[in-house]
């Protein structure tokens, strides 16, 4: 099916965001960092829904009075699905796409009917920090490291965590602008461990199906994680993607049609 694209207005900044017809309740994906909408095509193709560009990434809004913290995440994830008038949805997350969209579903786990974790950042305590987000905590040391980045660089980083195509490194590329910098530290700085395990208090509490999809090769994020997130979800199951990285529908094409096919049972 054909995947449209558009802009609305959210509090006088600009929201993008690509459409695809599908059923009543759409499906709504959450891309993570330093990525947008455009990981998720594949899967619209398939099965319709919404898929933002999160506040900072992409072609939304970068300006520097957005509130770019777990909480403004939360919110802007709630006022973008009210602007379009969605109330219950599917829900597929990927990398730091989890953390608003799991927060969301837990403070109106009645509006999600299924959901689907793709390597997720864990909300719960076991998360090692990579080196490079390490680096962009520490104040100073982190504005120098990103505007420091060079494109070889983001490319061995992309390529390190799955199979990107050069055409879309190209476009992550294009959109690391000092607007998405910005939003990628003052996350990484808002996030730290506690939080993020208090943002993840209830996960308990969803009782929806649930499906979680590990990558086992993803170099910054282990299978127990996903293996944690299977125990802590009631009606989730685990499917490790034994050839895949961080992104596993880059190294398996298949990953698409498994998603496809969980979203599509009544």
């Amino acid at each position: 099916m054909s995947v449209d694209e558009q802009t609305i207005e959210l509090a006088g900044s600009p929201v993008f965001y690509r459409r695809a017809p599908g059923p009543s309740d759409p499906v709504l994906y959450l891309h993570g960092i330093p990525t947008s909408s455009d990981d998720w095509v594949p899967f619209l193709e398939r099965t319709g829904g919404v898929a933002p560009d999160l506040i900072g990434f992409g072609r939304s809004g970068k300006g520097g009075h957005l509130d770019y913290s777990l909480e403004g995440h939360t919110r802007f994830v709630a006022d973008f699905l009210d602007e379009l008038g969605v109330e219950r949805m599917k829900l597929v997350v990927s990398d730091w796409g989890a953390v608003p969209g799991l927060m969301f579903a837990q403070r109106h786990p009645d509006r999600i009917e299924r959901l689907v974790i793709c390597n997720g950042i864990p909300l719960f305590d076991g998360l090692s920090w990579p080196r490079p987000v390490r680096l962009c905590r520490r104040p100073g040391l982190g504005e120098l490291l990103m505007g420091s980045t060079t494109r070889g660089m983001l490319m061995r980083l992309l390529r390190k965590g799955g199979t990107w195509p050069e055409t879309r490194i190209q476009s992550i590329w294009d959109e690391f602008d000092q607007g998405t910098q910005r939003a990628i530290l003052r996350l990484y700085r808002d996030a730290d461990e506690q939080r993020l395990a208090d943002a993840g208090a209830h996960l308990d509490r969803l009782g929806m199906p649930g499906l979680v999809l590990w990558g086992q090769r993803d170099p910054w994020l282990s299978p127990q994680l996903g293996e944690a997130y299977a125990q802590r979800l009631p009606q989730a199951t685990l499917e490790p993607i034994a050839q895949a990285g961080h992104w596993p529908w880059l190294d398996d094409p298949a990953v698409v049609d498994r998603v496809a096919e969980f979203l599509a049972r009544s």
